[in-house]
């Protein structure tokens, strides 16, 4: 289970080291590889290999003729790049994906349970303070009973 947010910064090739925390639990659940995309709130995702496969699955099942099925597939599959950890718990971050999620030399590593977020500080301060503001009696109906 991943969660909590670590600020990081990114190497001259665009290297992440990621957290011990963090590593331990990756290379127990697959090795070290895992499968970054980009998600459309213009940060990045990192699965664990065998959580990533499902998800494509259920994604490549869709039917590609609808415009926006495939505009998801293209987002999701399309960007997906394979990537495994390095002897020094470093991942790359592919400079195409780095450019997509706006990513400098700081960034956010959130867990979400499953998987994590990668944000740019900008963009990840950005959503912070837009999640601070949020309406909270408008809330979905699948967090109505939340209880804090």
């Amino acid at each position: 289970m991943f969660q909590g947010a670590a600020a990081l910064n990114l190497d001259a090739k665009g290297r992440l080291a990621v957290p011990t925390r963090f590593r331990v639990e990756l290379t127990e659940i697959c090795k070290g590889e895992v499968i970054v995309t980009v998600h459309p709130h213009r940060c990045l995702l990192i699965y664990p290999e065998p959580v990533w496969g499902p998800i494509r699955d259920e994604v490549l099942a869709c039917p590609s003729l609808d415009e926006s099925v495939a505009r998801v597939r293209r987002l999701f599959v399309g960007n997906a790049n394979p990537e495994t950890l390095d002897n020094a718990g470093r991942l790359l971050i592919a400079p195409e994906l780095r450019s997509r999620a706006q990513l400098d030399k700081k960034v956010w590593l959130v867990g979400q349970g499953d998987h994590f977020e990668l944000w740019s500080d900008v963009r990840w301060e950005l959503q912070q303070e837009e999640s601070f503001q949020m309406d909270l009696s408008k809330l979905p109906p699948e967090l109505e009973k939340l209880r804090l």
